[in-house]
Parts: structure tokens; sequence; C-alpha cells
């Protein structure tokens, strides 16, 4: 289960290429492209374009505010932002044809060990975050109400980026083999159905893992 895809692009064993990693390079560079795009496109008087792209980003900065309130969502929102649309995009590229558990490519949020760096990238970044309000609020809030929740506390820091990377690899994963297996079953109707409630599916599970990161950042970040 959330085996690595084929090797693409042979390096020597623990180099190699795979998938999943060819997808997340493509990601990247789309989402270059389209931050490059609008970029240099911005108008007074947006089109349909910009308009699109402005609207998204109004509607996840106030998803974020009224998690985080106002300042601190503007503080973390390009972290929080990158996090969404990687995830969005990476989600969405296993409803391409050639895309999948069998196929060479893979997406890559389907993939234990991205999801696994994700967890860890989200786990260093709520620690930094934390430190940076304060030392003496970072060591308190493990020691908070009382002494002998520490160990209890400390646990629950490490299970946090564990579960975000778990709850993410396994709808993903589930989700594509799921649709696999009725298209070998029901290979007409039902899978295109399947892809149709994927778009919204995936959209969530993206939403799901950026709320609950900044919910953690709320609580590592709130000052009493």
């Amino acid at each position: 289960m959330g085996e690595s895809s084929p090797v693409v692009i042979p390096l020597g064993g623990i180099l190699d290429v795979t998938g999943e990693v060819v997808m997340m390079w493509v990601i990247l560079a789309v989402a270059l492209v389209i931050s490059l795009l609008v970029r240099r496109g911005l108008k007074e008087r947006p089109g349909r374009f910009q308009n699109a792209v402005e609207a998204g980003v109004e509607y996840l900065d106030g998803f974020l505010t009224g998690i985080l309130g106002r300042e601190r969502a503007r503080k973390y929102f390009a972290f929080l932002a990158s996090l969404f649309i990687f995830i969005i995009f990476a989600n969405y590229s296993g409803l391409f044809p050639g895309v999948g558990q069998t196929a060479w490519l893979k997406a890559p949020t389907s993939s234990l060990s991205v999801t696994a760096g994700l967890g860890v990238v989200t786990f260093l970044f709520l620690q930094v975050a934390g430190l940076r309000v304060g030392t003496k609020h970072y060591f308190k809030r493990f020691v908070s109400p009382m002494f002998f929740m520490l160990p209890l506390l400390l646990l629950d820091e490490f299970i946090k980026p564990a579960s975000l990377a778990l709850r993410l690899f396994g709808n993903i994963f589930g989700e594509e083999m799921v649709t696999e297996e009725l298209y070998h079953i029901f290979p007409v109707g039902v899978p295109l159905v399947m892809m149709i409630l994927s778009l919204l599916f995936c959209a969530l599970q993206a939403m799901v893992f950026t709320m609950l990161t900044a919910i953690y950042l709320e609580e590592a970040t709130e000052l009493e």
C-alpha cells in the first residue's frame, strides 16, 4: 500500500526519480507559470482570469482569518496558501489520464512518503512559529495546566503531523483505488460519476489539511 511508483529516471538507486517526483516537478512548474502570468498581467480592471485568482485568494484569506485572526492570518498566509495550492494540485493530478497507482505517473499525495514530508514540514513550521512567539510561552504550553501533562502534550505534538500525513494519504490513496476498481467492474458510467465526485473530494482534503494546520498554528502561537 502506498508503494512508490516505477522509476522514471534511474539515477543509481537512492536518487532514482519516481512517478510522484515527476508529478511534483510538473505541479511546481505549473504553479510557477500561473504565478508569473498573474503577476505580469495585473490590471486595475481585472479580466476573468485575474478575477478568479483574486476570488480564490480572498476566500482563502477570509477562511484563515476566521481561525487565526487578521494579523496572524496575514503573517502565515504564504505558508498556509502554499500548502493548500500544492495539495489541491497534487490531488487533482490523479484525475488525469495516465496517472494512477498502476501507471508510471502517480498523484504525489497518494504516496505516503510525500504526505509524510508535508507532515514533517508542517511540524517544523509549527515549532519555529511557537518559538518566535517566545521561548517561555513555547515551553509553558507543554506543562499547562499541570506539569504532569508534559508527556501527553509532547506526544500530542508529534501525533499532529502524523495524523495529517496519514489522513491525506489514506483518503487520496483510497479514493484512487476505489475509482480504479469500479472502472474494472463497471467500465461505463460509474467511474465518471466517481471522477466528478473526486473534484469536490480532492478540494475538501486540501482544505482539511490546511484548516487543521491553521488550528495547530493558532494553538502554538496563542498568547494568554
